[in-house]
């Protein structure tokens, strides 16, 4: 059975950092390389990317908002997904949810051009970040 639980959430002051944990288990993402990212959705907004990967390859993508302040990582040992959020802005205030699907062969670009939103993947229950000014 597949299961993403996410941890980390919090609130904090503008300025700080929270690092958020994405444990991935499950034989489907035990054996295959698979994108896996974070999205967020603040009320009353659609769920947008925030930073996605590919865990077969060094492929990464940051939205634009969130560039420079954001890191995504994996442990493929733990089969966990990481977001290290620095320099928070209250804009970043949100929901935030980590994903995981299997990409079609070849990848390409599917994980990390900026568009993947999955379709027939699995998602966690979400954690929530609130950034106050």
């Amino acid at each position: 059975q597949v299961q993403l639980v996410e941890s980390g959430g919090g609130s904090v002051q503008a300025g700080g950092s929270l690092r958020l944990s994405c444990v991935v288990s499950g034989y489907t993402y035990s054996y295959s390389s698979y994108c896996g990212g974070w999205f967020r959705q603040a009320p009353g907004k659609e769920r947008e990317a925030v930073a996605t990967i590919y865990t077969g390859a060094p492929s990464i993508y940051y939205a634009d908002a969130v560039k420079g302040r954001f890191t995504i990582s994996q442990d493929s040992a733990k089969n966990t997904l990481y977001l290290q959020m620095n320099s928070l802005k209250p804009e970043d205030t949100g929901t935030y949810y980590c994903a995981a699907e299997l990409p079609p062969s070849p990848p390409g670009t599917y994980c990390t051009g900026g568009y993947w939103h999955p379709r027939s993947g699995d998602w966690g229950q979400g954690t929530q970040v609130t950034v106050s000014s």
